[in-house]
Protein backbone atom coordinates (compact mmCIF):
# COMPACT_ATOMS: atom_id res chain seq x y z
CA UNK A 1 0.00 0.00 0.00
CA UNK A 2 1.47 3.35 -1.02
CA UNK A 3 1.50 6.50 1.07
CA UNK A 4 -1.04 8.02 -1.29
CA UNK A 5 -3.42 5.09 -0.86
CA UNK A 6 -3.16 5.10 2.93
CA UNK A 7 -3.45 8.87 3.35
CA UNK A 8 -5.70 10.04 0.53
CA UNK A 9 -9.43 9.43 0.99
CA UNK A 10 -9.91 10.34 -2.67
CA UNK A 11 -7.52 7.61 -3.79
CA UNK A 12 -9.09 5.01 -1.49
CA UNK A 13 -12.48 5.95 -2.89
CA UNK A 14 -11.14 5.64 -6.45
CA UNK A 15 -9.82 2.16 -5.67
CA UNK A 16 -13.13 1.02 -4.26
CA UNK A 17 -15.12 2.52 -7.12
CA UNK A 18 -12.83 0.70 -9.55
CA UNK A 19 -13.34 -2.55 -7.61
CA UNK A 20 -17.09 -1.97 -7.70
CA UNK A 21 -16.94 -1.54 -11.49
CA UNK A 22 -14.96 -4.78 -11.75
CA UNK A 23 -17.66 -6.65 -9.83
CA UNK A 24 -20.45 -5.17 -11.94
CA UNK A 25 -18.68 -6.22 -15.14
CA UNK A 26 -18.10 -9.69 -13.74
CA UNK A 27 -21.76 -10.08 -12.75
CA UNK A 28 -22.83 -8.89 -16.20
CA UNK A 29 -20.47 -11.41 -17.82
CA UNK A 30 -21.83 -14.23 -15.66
CA UNK A 31 -25.40 -13.29 -16.58
CA UNK A 32 -24.49 -13.27 -20.29
CA UNK A 33 -22.76 -16.66 -20.12
CA UNK A 34 -25.65 -18.20 -18.16
CA UNK A 35 -28.14 -16.83 -20.70
CA UNK A 36 -26.06 -18.14 -23.60
CA UNK A 37 -25.65 -21.55 -22.00
CA UNK A 38 -29.38 -21.62 -21.16
CA UNK A 39 -30.32 -20.97 -24.80
CA UNK A 40 -28.07 -23.81 -25.90
CA UNK A 41 -29.66 -26.14 -23.38
CA UNK A 42 -33.15 -25.03 -24.42
CA UNK A 43 -32.28 -25.66 -28.09
CA UNK A 44 -30.93 -29.15 -27.37
CA UNK A 45 -32.43 -30.35 -24.07
CA UNK A 46 -30.54 -33.62 -23.80
CA UNK A 47 -29.90 -35.19 -20.43
CA UNK A 48 -26.20 -34.31 -20.61
CA UNK A 49 -26.90 -30.67 -21.58
CA UNK A 50 -29.40 -30.24 -18.77
CA UNK A 51 -26.99 -31.78 -16.24
CA UNK A 52 -24.11 -29.58 -17.43
CA UNK A 53 -26.27 -26.45 -17.34
CA UNK A 54 -27.47 -27.33 -13.83
CA UNK A 55 -23.91 -27.74 -12.57
CA UNK A 56 -22.84 -24.52 -14.28
CA UNK A 57 -25.81 -22.68 -12.80
CA UNK A 58 -24.81 -23.74 -9.30
CA UNK A 59 -21.24 -22.50 -9.81
CA UNK A 60 -22.50 -19.21 -11.29
CA UNK A 61 -24.87 -18.71 -8.37
CA UNK A 62 -22.09 -19.28 -5.83
CA UNK A 63 -19.83 -16.85 -7.68
CA UNK A 64 -22.58 -14.22 -7.76
CA UNK A 65 -23.08 -14.61 -4.01
CA UNK A 66 -19.35 -14.12 -3.47
CA UNK A 67 -19.38 -10.91 -5.54
CA UNK A 68 -22.50 -9.57 -3.85
CA UNK A 69 -20.87 -10.19 -0.47
CA UNK A 70 -17.80 -8.29 -1.71
CA UNK A 71 -20.02 -5.37 -2.77
CA UNK A 72 -21.50 -5.28 0.73
CA UNK A 73 -18.01 -5.18 2.28
CA UNK A 74 -17.04 -2.35 -0.08
CA UNK A 75 -20.11 -0.37 0.94
CA UNK A 76 -19.31 -0.83 4.62
CA UNK A 77 -15.71 0.23 4.00
CA UNK A 78 -16.76 3.43 2.24
CA UNK A 79 -19.17 4.28 5.06
CA UNK A 80 -16.75 3.57 7.92
CA UNK A 81 -13.58 4.72 6.08
CA UNK A 82 -11.77 1.72 7.53
CA UNK A 83 -9.58 -0.29 5.19
CA UNK A 84 -10.51 -3.93 4.54
CA UNK A 85 -7.62 -6.24 5.54
CA UNK A 86 -5.45 -7.52 2.70
CA UNK A 87 -6.33 -11.09 3.74
CA UNK A 88 -9.93 -10.45 2.69
CA UNK A 89 -8.88 -9.73 -0.88
CA UNK A 90 -6.64 -12.80 -0.99
CA UNK A 91 -9.54 -14.99 0.15
CA UNK A 92 -11.78 -13.27 -2.42
CA UNK A 93 -9.31 -14.06 -5.21
CA UNK A 94 -8.99 -17.68 -4.14
CA UNK A 95 -12.77 -18.09 -4.07
CA UNK A 96 -13.26 -16.41 -7.46
CA UNK A 97 -10.66 -18.56 -9.17
CA UNK A 98 -12.02 -21.69 -7.49
CA UNK A 99 -15.32 -21.26 -9.36
CA UNK A 100 -14.07 -21.98 -12.90
CA UNK A 101 -11.94 -24.77 -11.44
CA UNK A 102 -15.02 -26.21 -9.77
CA UNK A 103 -16.92 -26.02 -13.05
CA UNK A 104 -14.09 -27.82 -14.90
CA UNK A 105 -14.01 -30.51 -12.24
CA UNK A 106 -17.79 -31.00 -12.13
CA UNK A 107 -18.53 -30.96 -15.87
CA UNK A 108 -16.88 -34.18 -17.00
CA UNK A 109 -17.76 -36.35 -19.99
CA UNK A 110 -17.12 -40.04 -19.47
CA UNK A 111 -16.66 -40.47 -23.21
CA UNK A 112 -13.55 -38.26 -23.17
CA UNK A 113 -10.05 -39.34 -22.15
CA UNK A 114 -9.15 -37.95 -18.67
CA UNK A 115 -6.13 -36.03 -19.93
CA UNK A 116 -8.20 -33.99 -22.39
CA UNK A 117 -11.07 -33.12 -20.07
CA UNK A 118 -9.48 -29.90 -18.62
CA UNK A 119 -8.42 -28.80 -22.11
CA UNK A 120 -11.72 -28.86 -23.97
CA UNK A 121 -13.93 -27.23 -21.32
CA UNK A 122 -14.69 -23.69 -22.59
CA UNK A 123 -15.04 -22.43 -19.02
CA UNK A 124 -11.22 -22.28 -19.03
CA UNK A 125 -11.55 -18.97 -20.90
CA UNK A 126 -13.32 -17.56 -17.85
CA UNK A 127 -9.92 -17.46 -16.15
CA UNK A 128 -8.75 -14.83 -18.63
CA UNK A 129 -11.88 -12.77 -18.01
CA UNK A 130 -11.09 -12.78 -14.29
CA UNK A 131 -7.45 -11.87 -14.96
CA UNK A 132 -8.44 -9.03 -17.27
CA UNK A 133 -10.90 -7.62 -14.76
CA UNK A 134 -8.28 -7.91 -12.00
CA UNK A 135 -6.57 -4.90 -13.60
CA UNK A 136 -9.41 -2.77 -12.24
CA UNK A 137 -8.23 -3.55 -8.70
CA UNK A 138 -5.34 -1.15 -9.46
CA UNK A 139 -3.19 -3.39 -7.28
CA UNK A 140 -0.31 -5.04 -9.19
CA UNK A 141 0.53 -7.61 -6.47
CA UNK A 142 -3.09 -8.76 -6.39
CA UNK A 143 -3.17 -9.12 -10.18
CA UNK A 144 -0.01 -11.23 -10.03
CA UNK A 145 -1.58 -13.27 -7.22
CA UNK A 146 -4.61 -13.82 -9.47
CA UNK A 147 -2.37 -15.44 -12.07
CA UNK A 148 -0.76 -17.72 -9.47
CA UNK A 149 -4.11 -18.68 -7.92
CA UNK A 150 -5.55 -19.30 -11.39
CA UNK A 151 -2.72 -21.69 -12.25
CA UNK A 152 -3.06 -23.49 -8.93
CA UNK A 153 -6.84 -23.94 -9.13
CA UNK A 154 -6.68 -25.02 -12.80
CA UNK A 155 -4.08 -27.68 -12.09
CA UNK A 156 -6.14 -28.85 -9.10
CA UNK A 157 -9.27 -29.15 -11.31
CA UNK A 158 -7.27 -30.96 -14.00
CA UNK A 159 -6.04 -33.46 -11.43
CA UNK A 160 -9.62 -33.99 -10.25
CA UNK A 161 -10.75 -34.86 -13.78
CA UNK A 162 -8.10 -37.55 -14.06
CA UNK A 163 -5.25 -35.67 -15.73
CA UNK A 164 -1.76 -36.49 -14.53
CA UNK A 165 1.46 -34.62 -15.30
CA UNK A 166 4.39 -36.20 -17.08
CA UNK A 167 6.69 -37.02 -14.19
CA UNK A 168 9.46 -38.69 -16.25
CA UNK A 169 10.54 -37.22 -19.56
CA UNK A 170 9.89 -39.18 -22.68
CA UNK A 171 10.84 -38.35 -26.24
CA UNK A 172 7.85 -40.31 -27.47
CA UNK A 173 5.34 -37.86 -25.92
CA UNK A 174 4.10 -35.21 -28.36
CA UNK A 175 4.57 -31.54 -27.63
CA UNK A 176 0.77 -31.21 -27.80
CA UNK A 177 0.02 -34.12 -25.50
CA UNK A 178 -2.34 -33.21 -22.63
CA UNK A 179 0.37 -34.04 -20.07
CA UNK A 180 2.32 -31.05 -21.40
CA UNK A 181 -0.51 -28.85 -22.69
CA UNK A 182 -2.30 -28.57 -19.35
CA UNK A 183 0.94 -27.37 -17.77
CA UNK A 184 1.32 -24.89 -20.62
CA UNK A 185 -2.21 -23.61 -19.97
CA UNK A 186 -1.40 -23.20 -16.29
CA UNK A 187 1.80 -21.30 -17.09
CA UNK A 188 -0.15 -19.06 -19.48
CA UNK A 189 -2.44 -18.07 -16.59
CA UNK A 190 0.57 -17.06 -14.50
CA UNK A 191 1.99 -15.04 -17.40
CA UNK A 192 -1.40 -13.39 -17.97
CA UNK A 193 -1.51 -12.46 -14.27
CA UNK A 194 1.93 -10.85 -14.53
CA UNK A 195 0.84 -8.94 -17.65
CA UNK A 196 -2.28 -7.77 -15.80
CA UNK A 197 -0.04 -6.62 -12.94
CA UNK A 198 2.05 -4.51 -15.33
CA UNK A 199 -1.07 -2.90 -16.81
CA UNK A 200 -2.56 -2.36 -13.34
CA UNK A 201 0.66 -0.68 -12.23
CA UNK A 202 0.55 1.74 -15.15
CA UNK A 203 -3.15 2.49 -14.65
CA UNK A 204 -2.51 3.03 -10.93
CA UNK A 205 0.24 5.53 -11.75
CA UNK A 206 -2.14 7.37 -14.08
CA UNK A 207 -4.87 7.45 -11.44
CA UNK A 208 -2.43 8.66 -8.78
CA UNK A 209 -1.15 11.36 -11.13
CA UNK A 210 -4.70 12.47 -11.95
CA UNK A 211 -5.65 12.60 -8.27
CA UNK A 212 -2.49 14.53 -7.40
CA UNK A 213 -3.25 16.99 -10.16
CA UNK A 214 -6.84 17.35 -8.94
CA UNK A 215 -5.64 17.83 -5.36
CA UNK A 216 -3.07 20.40 -6.48
CA UNK A 217 -5.75 22.20 -8.48
CA UNK A 218 -8.06 22.18 -5.46
CA UNK A 219 -5.33 23.56 -3.23
CA UNK A 220 -4.47 26.21 -5.82
CA UNK A 221 -8.12 27.24 -6.04
CA UNK A 222 -8.29 27.40 -2.26
CA UNK A 223 -5.09 29.43 -2.14
CA UNK A 224 -6.37 31.68 -4.91
CA UNK A 225 -9.54 32.27 -2.93
CA UNK A 226 -7.52 33.09 0.20
CA UNK A 227 -5.32 35.47 -1.78
CA UNK A 228 -8.36 37.19 -3.24
CA UNK A 229 -9.75 37.62 0.28
CA UNK A 230 -6.39 38.94 1.48
CA UNK A 231 -6.22 41.32 -1.48
CA UNK A 232 -9.73 42.57 -0.76
CA UNK A 233 -8.84 43.17 2.89
CA UNK A 234 -5.57 44.88 2.02
CA UNK A 235 -7.18 47.10 -0.58
CA UNK A 236 -9.88 48.03 1.91
CA UNK A 237 -7.16 49.31 4.26
CA UNK A 238 -5.94 51.78 1.65
CA UNK A 239 -7.63 55.18 1.79
CA UNK A 240 -10.60 55.45 -0.56
CA UNK A 241 -9.74 59.10 -1.16
CA UNK A 242 -7.01 61.53 -0.22
CA UNK A 243 -7.59 64.48 2.14
CA UNK A 244 -8.82 67.80 0.81
CA UNK A 245 -6.29 70.26 2.22
CA UNK A 246 -6.36 73.93 1.27
CA UNK A 247 -3.34 74.85 -0.82
CA UNK A 248 -2.52 71.28 -1.80
CA UNK A 249 -3.37 68.81 -4.56
CA UNK A 250 -2.80 65.28 -3.26
CA UNK A 251 -3.05 61.93 -5.06
CA UNK A 252 -1.95 58.38 -4.33
CA UNK A 253 -2.03 55.08 -6.20
CA UNK A 254 -1.09 51.44 -5.58
CA UNK A 255 -0.84 48.35 -7.77
CA UNK A 256 0.63 45.15 -6.26
CA UNK A 257 2.63 42.72 -8.40
CA UNK A 258 0.67 39.76 -7.00
CA UNK A 259 -2.77 39.46 -5.46
CA UNK A 260 -1.28 41.03 -2.36
CA UNK A 261 1.67 43.36 -2.02
CA UNK A 262 4.18 44.73 0.44
CA UNK A 263 3.56 48.41 -0.40
CA UNK A 264 1.00 50.68 1.18
CA UNK A 265 0.17 54.35 1.48
CA UNK A 266 -1.90 56.11 4.09
CA UNK A 267 -2.87 59.49 5.47
CA UNK A 268 -4.27 60.71 8.75
CA UNK A 269 -5.14 64.00 10.45
CA UNK A 270 -2.95 64.92 13.42
CA UNK A 271 -4.07 66.47 16.71
CA UNK A 272 -2.38 69.79 15.85
CA UNK A 273 -4.56 70.27 12.76
CA UNK A 274 -1.91 69.15 10.29
CA UNK A 275 -1.98 66.08 8.06
CA UNK A 276 0.41 63.22 7.60
CA UNK A 277 0.91 61.15 4.45
CA UNK A 278 3.02 58.01 4.53
CA UNK A 279 4.36 55.43 2.11
CA UNK A 280 6.01 52.11 2.99
CA UNK A 281 7.67 49.29 1.06
CA UNK A 282 8.20 45.92 2.75
CA UNK A 283 10.90 43.68 1.28
CA UNK A 284 9.32 41.17 -1.09
CA UNK A 285 5.73 40.93 -2.20
CA UNK A 286 2.95 38.49 -1.47
CA UNK A 287 1.05 37.37 1.62
CA UNK A 288 3.88 37.76 4.16
CA UNK A 289 4.91 41.31 3.23
CA UNK A 290 1.22 42.25 2.96
CA UNK A 291 0.64 41.20 6.57
CA UNK A 292 3.73 43.09 7.69
CA UNK A 293 2.60 46.18 5.77
CA UNK A 294 -0.75 46.07 7.57
CA UNK A 295 1.02 45.80 10.93
CA UNK A 296 3.30 48.72 10.06
CA UNK A 297 0.25 50.80 9.10
CA UNK A 298 -1.32 50.14 12.51
CA UNK A 299 1.90 51.08 14.34
CA UNK A 300 2.23 54.29 12.30
CA UNK A 301 -1.34 55.40 12.90
CA UNK A 302 -1.02 54.88 16.64
CA UNK A 303 2.37 56.50 17.17
CA UNK A 304 1.92 59.55 14.94
CA UNK A 305 -1.26 60.32 16.84
CA UNK A 306 0.28 59.87 20.30
CA UNK A 307 3.90 61.02 20.04
CA UNK A 308 4.89 64.66 20.35
CA UNK A 309 7.61 64.78 17.70
CA UNK A 310 8.20 63.37 14.26
CA UNK A 311 11.42 61.56 15.21
CA UNK A 312 9.94 60.15 18.44
CA UNK A 313 7.05 58.61 16.53
CA UNK A 314 9.48 57.01 14.07
CA UNK A 315 11.54 55.62 16.95
CA UNK A 316 8.48 53.92 18.42
CA UNK A 317 7.41 52.52 15.03
CA UNK A 318 10.91 51.16 14.41
CA UNK A 319 11.04 49.49 17.85
CA UNK A 320 7.70 47.77 17.24
CA UNK A 321 8.64 46.64 13.73
CA UNK A 322 12.07 45.38 14.85
CA UNK A 323 10.37 43.20 17.45
CA UNK A 324 8.15 41.63 14.78
CA UNK A 325 10.33 41.08 11.72
CA UNK A 326 12.82 38.27 11.21
CA UNK A 327 16.38 38.82 10.11
CA UNK A 328 16.54 39.81 6.47
CA UNK A 329 13.18 41.60 6.55
CA UNK A 330 12.81 45.35 6.77
CA UNK A 331 10.53 48.21 5.73
CA UNK A 332 11.45 51.40 3.93
CA UNK A 333 9.16 54.13 5.19
CA UNK A 334 8.72 57.80 4.36
CA UNK A 335 6.28 60.27 5.85
CA UNK A 336 5.46 63.95 5.21
CA UNK A 337 3.64 66.34 7.54
CA UNK A 338 2.00 69.48 6.18
CA UNK A 339 -0.86 71.82 7.01
CA UNK A 340 -3.58 73.78 5.23
CA UNK A 341 -2.66 77.16 3.78
CA UNK A 342 1.00 76.49 4.62
CA UNK A 343 3.90 75.96 2.28
CA UNK A 344 5.96 74.04 4.84
CA UNK A 345 6.45 70.24 4.60
CA UNK A 346 8.39 68.17 7.13
CA UNK A 347 9.82 65.08 5.45
CA UNK A 348 11.48 62.08 7.13
CA UNK A 349 12.58 58.89 5.37
CA UNK A 350 13.66 55.62 6.93
CA UNK A 351 15.60 53.96 4.14
CA UNK A 352 13.22 55.06 1.40
CA UNK A 353 15.09 56.80 -1.42
CA UNK A 354 15.29 58.56 -3.73
CA UNK A 355 12.63 61.18 -3.01
CA UNK A 356 11.75 63.39 -5.97
CA UNK A 357 11.21 67.14 -5.54
CA UNK A 358 10.47 69.31 -8.56
CA UNK A 359 10.84 73.09 -8.11
CA UNK A 360 8.85 74.90 -10.77
CA UNK A 361 10.42 78.36 -10.47
CA UNK A 362 13.91 76.95 -10.94
CA UNK A 363 12.78 74.16 -13.29
CA UNK A 364 14.96 71.88 -11.21
CA UNK A 365 14.43 68.36 -9.95
CA UNK A 366 16.21 67.38 -6.72
CA UNK A 367 16.75 63.82 -5.53
CA UNK A 368 16.79 63.49 -1.76
CA UNK A 369 18.29 60.59 0.15
CA UNK A 370 16.96 58.82 3.23
CA UNK A 371 17.50 60.18 6.75
CA UNK A 372 17.87 56.82 8.51
CA UNK A 373 18.12 53.07 8.00
CA UNK A 374 14.95 51.14 7.06
CA UNK A 375 12.62 50.12 9.87
CA UNK A 376 13.40 46.81 11.51
CA UNK A 377 17.11 46.62 10.74
CA UNK A 378 18.17 47.87 14.16
CA UNK A 379 16.40 48.27 17.49
CA UNK A 380 17.75 51.81 17.71
CA UNK A 381 16.48 54.46 15.30
CA UNK A 382 19.36 56.81 14.45
CA UNK A 383 18.24 59.54 12.11
CA UNK A 384 19.29 62.86 10.65
CA UNK A 385 16.86 65.72 11.33
CA UNK A 386 13.79 65.77 9.05
CA UNK A 387 13.86 67.95 5.95
CA UNK A 388 11.87 71.18 6.25
CA UNK A 389 10.72 71.97 2.71
CA UNK A 390 9.19 75.25 1.61
CA UNK A 391 7.13 74.56 -1.50
CA UNK A 392 5.94 77.30 -3.81
CA UNK A 393 3.10 77.24 -6.28
CA UNK A 394 3.58 74.41 -8.83
CA UNK A 395 6.24 72.58 -6.85
CA UNK A 396 5.77 68.79 -6.74
CA UNK A 397 6.90 66.21 -4.18
CA UNK A 398 6.83 62.64 -5.53
CA UNK A 399 7.16 59.66 -3.20
CA UNK A 400 7.39 56.39 -5.15
CA UNK A 401 8.48 52.83 -4.49
CA UNK A 402 11.33 51.24 -6.41
CA UNK A 403 8.91 49.16 -8.51
CA UNK A 404 8.76 52.10 -10.92
CA UNK A 405 12.41 52.77 -11.65
CA UNK A 406 13.51 49.11 -11.31
CA UNK A 407 11.00 47.80 -13.89
CA UNK A 408 13.05 46.22 -16.70
CA UNK A 409 12.37 46.06 -20.40
CA UNK A 410 13.00 42.97 -22.56
CA UNK A 411 16.78 43.53 -22.71
CA UNK A 412 17.11 43.93 -18.95
CA UNK A 413 17.52 47.71 -18.89
CA UNK A 414 15.77 49.44 -15.99
CA UNK A 415 13.46 52.42 -16.27
CA UNK A 416 15.78 54.26 -13.90
CA UNK A 417 15.58 57.53 -11.98
CA UNK A 418 16.50 59.66 -14.98
CA UNK A 419 13.38 58.58 -16.84
CA UNK A 420 11.43 59.15 -13.62
CA UNK A 421 12.74 62.73 -13.61
CA UNK A 422 11.87 63.19 -17.28
CA UNK A 423 8.35 61.89 -16.75
CA UNK A 424 7.78 64.13 -13.75
CA UNK A 425 9.12 67.17 -15.58
CA UNK A 426 6.91 66.45 -18.62
CA UNK A 427 3.73 66.21 -16.51
CA UNK A 428 4.57 68.98 -13.99
CA UNK A 429 1.62 71.15 -15.05
CA UNK A 430 -0.95 68.36 -14.68
CA UNK A 431 -3.04 67.64 -11.56
CA UNK A 432 -1.46 65.28 -9.02
CA UNK A 433 -3.56 62.29 -10.08
CA UNK A 434 -2.61 62.72 -13.74
CA UNK A 435 1.08 63.02 -12.83
CA UNK A 436 0.94 59.51 -11.37
CA UNK A 437 -1.04 58.23 -14.35
CA UNK A 438 1.48 59.70 -16.80
CA UNK A 439 4.37 58.14 -14.87
CA UNK A 440 2.72 54.72 -14.97
CA UNK A 441 2.01 54.96 -18.70
CA UNK A 442 5.62 55.99 -19.37
CA UNK A 443 6.85 52.95 -17.44
CA UNK A 444 4.49 50.65 -19.35
CA UNK A 445 5.65 51.98 -22.71
CA UNK A 446 9.26 51.52 -21.71
CA UNK A 447 8.72 47.97 -20.37
CA UNK A 448 7.28 46.84 -23.71
CA UNK A 449 5.08 44.14 -22.24
CA UNK A 450 7.44 42.68 -19.63
CA UNK A 451 5.77 41.42 -16.45
CA UNK A 452 5.46 43.67 -13.42
CA UNK A 453 7.84 42.13 -10.90
CA UNK A 454 7.43 44.49 -7.96
CA UNK A 455 4.67 46.47 -6.31
CA UNK A 456 3.99 50.02 -7.50
CA UNK A 457 2.97 52.76 -5.10
CA UNK A 458 3.19 56.52 -5.51
CA UNK A 459 2.09 59.67 -3.70
CA UNK A 460 2.16 63.14 -5.25
CA UNK A 461 1.94 66.27 -3.10
CA UNK A 462 1.61 69.39 -5.25
CA UNK A 463 1.44 72.99 -4.07
CA UNK A 464 -1.49 74.85 -5.66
Amino acid sequence: MTVLQSQSPAFRKALRESERLRIYLLLASIAFIVALRGLRTFAAPTAENVAVFGAFLVVALVLCLIELATLWVLKRELQSERLVPRAFWLVNILLEFSMPALSIAMVVSAAMAPGYRPLVNPIFLFYFLLLTLSILRLNPPLSAACGVFGSFTYLTAAWQTGWRPLLHGSVDVSLYAPEKTVVTYAISLTIAGLAAAVVARELRRQVEAALREAETRRQMEHLQHDLEVARSIQQSLLPHSMPQVAGWDIAAWNQPADQTGGDYYDWQPLPNGKFLIALADVTGHGIGPALLASVCRAYARTNFRNQATFVKAMEEINAAVAADVKEGRFITFVAAIFGPESSKVDLLSAGHAPLFLYLLRHDRLDLMEAHALPLGISDAFLSDPPHRLDLEWGDVLLLATDGFFEWEEVNGERFGTERMEASLRASRNKPAEEIISSLYQDVLRFAGGTRQMDDLTAIVLKRV
